[in-house]
């Protein structure tokens, strides 16, 4: 069973520094999140056993469950959160990638400071389609850097939360020009906020997953969200 998982792991890994390579980048540069919607318990065990150490759900609930089966583990929240399901997030979670609204990143900054021994790193999503209704900052157009920015210099005075990239989500429907796009603007925007030293100087771009990780790696990303490739449902 080991194998299996460690096999699935190894092709993904081999496909991205691929993409890496094509790019000119060094592959170390990309990490691998393994999202576990479709895991179950023994699926994380073995995921675990075969040292793979950050995981990634779209939900609290699930995630609460899949970190009782791993909590050692690295866990990402990748979906949307409500304010009255923080707390639980907070105490289980290594980063938040979905943070685009004032008052759940300020109910954030509290419960950081009340459960944290260290900062909670986040990130800020950006929506590349704004009409498909997903949350996020619109990608888009010259005043998506204004918006961001002013967001971001508002993070800065919460200080128990690390404010470290951005993340977004590719429409399932993209081709593969508007992927190398989309993906690119991303990098632009984050680029751009880390010469106004409103994000790391080399920041986490998390966007990719099963379907065009290996572009959005091309295009720079840092952290790839990887799950059906990793999990199969039928496992």
């Amino acid at each position: 069973m080991n194998a299996r998982f460690v096999d699935r792991r190894a092709a993904i890994l081999d496909r991205i520094a691929a993409a890496a390579s094509r790019a000119g980048r060094d592959p170390a540069e990309v990490r691998l999140v393994a999202v576990a919607k479709t895991a179950g318990p023994a699926s994380l065990r073995e995921a675990w056993e075969a040292g793979h150490r950050h995981f990634a759900h779209n939900r609290v609930q699930p995630l609460m469950e899949h970190h009782e089966v791993l909590p050692e583990a690295n866990w990402h929240l990748i979906g949307p959160l409500q304010r009255n399901k923080a707390r639980k997030a907070v105490e289980r979670v290594c980063m938040i990638e979905t943070v685009a609204d004032l008052k759940l990143a300020s109910s954030l900054n509290r419960l950081a400071a009340e459960l944290r021994p260290t900062p909670l790193p986040v990130l800020l999503q950006l929506n590349l389609h704004p009409a498909d209704g997903r949350p996020g900052f619109p990608a888009a157009g010259g005043a998506a850097l204004d918006a961001l920015a002013a967001f971001a210099g508002q993070l800065q005075g919460l200080e128990h939360l690390e404010l470290q990239g951005l993340m977004t989500i590719a429409a399932a429907d993209a081709d593969d020009q508007a992927l190398h796009r989309h993906f690119a603007r991303v990098r632009e925007l984050g680029d751009q906020l880390a010469k106004m030293e409103l994000l790391p100087s080399d920041p986490v771009l998390s966007m990719g997953m099963s379907g065009d990780f290996e572009i959005a790696v091309e295009e720079g990303a840092t952290l790839v969200r990887v799950g059906r490739a990793l999990f199969p449902p039928a496992d």
